[in-house]
């Protein structure tokens, strides 16, 4: 198995803006894709009303409340909320370096999955720079546990995701999603997939200052009868429930602040397990190694990559 992606950073061509309504605050939002340098990464700036700016670099080391999102930061007045569904969009699509300028406390949450972050950045377009992009190899398993759930990382090839849910409610149940990783299967298989939310927990996120943005638009809604209330249906036979927690598994590890090269499982995870995962690989060093291309390719196969000087790339404890 070949190793997709691997060459050079990339970075947008030009900027792009999206906008929308924060599915938690109910509020206007916008945001603006810029493009970015090398070795940059991937940098939110939220702009306030009073000409302040609170910036997050996209890493492990900045999430806060994983509640119902995975948050940047640790105050609710600068902080920023949503951030999984963009991340997932830039990580599958390869884009290494961008600058995301935030009006509001919150990602738009759209029509609640990636689908929408992807057709902007398809607008404008990827261009490659002149720096490696390196990777996050897993080179020995790394298992976390809470209660009967469960996730953990393993080597592996390329880069691939195991993702398995269990509710207790008959339309969903039971599944699971399997899969390496690359832009056309994220494209596919993954993207449109949507959050979802069951009726009966409405008034208490409401009661709580939460989902007032929510809506048959932008979320799947379960009625008490077990059944999708929206109109058109699932977008994924059956399973769209499964797609849309491997979706948002991708957008929590690329919190990573490198794509990783191995495969991720979990069981009845979330972004809470999600993060508590990816916070216990990187706080192994004996787990990882960094790694970039030998030499400039398209396309390498795991055996032409070579190991770099770890401490000098690790933007996850910035």
């Amino acid at each position: 198995m070949t190793i997709g992606m691997l060459g050079f950073q990339t970075t947008i061509s030009h900027p792009v803006t999206i906008a929308g309504t924060g599915v938690h605050s109910g509020a206007a939002v916008s945001i603006t894709f810029n493009p970015a340098e090398a070795d940059f990464g991937i940098v939110f700036q939220r702009q306030h009303d009073d000409g302040t700016v609170s910036e997050y670099r996209a890493v492990s080391s900045q999430v806060g409340n994983t509640d119902l999102c995975t948050v940047l930061g640790f105050s609710p007045t600068t902080s920023i909320a949503t951030v999984e569904h963009v991340m997932a969009a830039l990580y599958a699509l390869g884009l290494d370096n961008v600058l995301i300028e935030v009006h509001g406390a919150e990602m738009p949450i759209m029509d609640g999955s990636s689908a929408p972050f992807i057709d902007a950045i398809d607008q404008v377009g990827l261009i490659p720079l002149s720096v490696k992009r390196r990777y996050i190899r897993i080179i020995k398993p790394v298992r976390v546990e809470a209660g009967a759930s469960w996730a953990e990382f393993s080597p592996y090839d390329g880069t691939r995701f195991e993702v398995e849910i269990d509710f207790d409610c008959p339309l969903i149940g039971r599944q699971a999603w399997k899969g390496d990783l690359t832009p056309l299967t994220f494209r596919n298989e993954l993207s449109r997939a949507r959050t979802f939310g069951f009726m009966r927990d409405v008034e208490k996120l409401w009661a709580s200052g939460h989902a007032l943005g929510s809506s048959l638009e932008n979320s799947v809604v379960i009625s008490d009868d077990n059944t999708v209330i929206n109109v058109e249906g699932l977008r994924y036979a059956k399973d769209e429930f499964v797609r849309h927690k491997t979706l948002d598994a991708v957008g929590d590890l690329a919190l990573a602040g490198a794509q990783f090269i191995g495969c991720y499982r979990s069981y009845r995870g979330g972004h809470k397990m999600n993060a508590y995962a990816l916070k216990a690989l990187l706080s192994d060093r004996t787990a990882y190694e960094v790694v970039e291309a030998a030499v400039p390719r398209s396309r390498a196969g795991q055996r032409e990559l070579i190991a770099v000087n770890a401490p000098e790339f690790a933007p996850w404890s910035l």
